[in-house]
Order: C-alpha cells, then sequence, then structure tokens
C-alpha cells in the first residue's frame, strides 16, 4: 500500500498501520529510521497530540480528519522536543520521515489516500 495526494503525486511508498495498543503507544520511539509512513487510526474525533520523547530521529506529521483531508501539519519535528497539538479535531495522524512535507508539497485541506 502506498499514501498518495489527492491529484496523484506520491507521499509515501510504504505505509504501516499503528493498528494495535502496543503500536500507538510506541510509534517510533526508539527507531533510527522509518521506512515509509506510520498511520494511526485514532478511532473517533480527538483532540489530542504527539510527544517526541523516545524519538531519536526528526519527522513529519499530519492531522487528518474523518474525510482523510489535512486539518494541520508540522514539519521536521525534533528528537526530544516536546510535543505538538493541532488547531482542531483529527481522526488519523500520519508520522513521516522530515523533509516529506515539503518535497510533497502537503498543505491543509489536501486530500490523501492509502
Amino acid at each position: 500500500m502506498a499514501l498518495v495526494k489527492i491529484d496523484g503525486t506520491m507521499v509515501s511508498e510504504s505505509i504501516e498501520h499503528a493498528d494495535t495498543f502496543l503500536k500507538k503507544l510506541t510509534g517510533i520511539m526508539l527507531r533510527k529510521n522509518m521506512g515509509g509512513a506510520l498511520i494511526f487510526d485514532m478511532g473517533y474525533n480527538a483532540y489530542d497530540g504527539i510527544h517526541m520523547l523516545f524519538v531519536l530521529i526528526p519527522i513529519d506529521v499530519l492531522f487528518l480528519d474523518s474525510d482523510r483531508k489535512i486539518v494541520d501539519l508540522r514539519s521536521n519535528l525534533r528528537p526530544w522536543t516536546g510535543s505538538a497539538f493541532p488547531r482542531s479535531r483529527f481522526r488519523y495522524v500520519i508520522e513521516l520521515p522530515a523533509g516529506t512535507v515539503e518535497r510533497t508539497a502537503l498543505k491543509a485541506g489536501d486530500g490523501l489516500t492509502w
């Protein structure tokens, strides 16, 4: 599976789902690299954030609504530097290698498919 913008732009050729409690709890903590996108489905419209504790690499983060449209994003979050909270509720969180947002020109309002 791949992560693709509605306009056809490839965002990530590989995706991984954080589909268990343990995967949701740990995310990319203690990983030294990312192979692609890590997608979290919160199962409801959440208003929460992510933290960078025990994250060893910089990442980009997307927050999407239930229609899979980006409601907020953060670029180049640095390891061990606190947390990121979106401006509105979200259903999905996608963690990506740093630089992906800039490389693919992602912005709020863009739709994604996977």
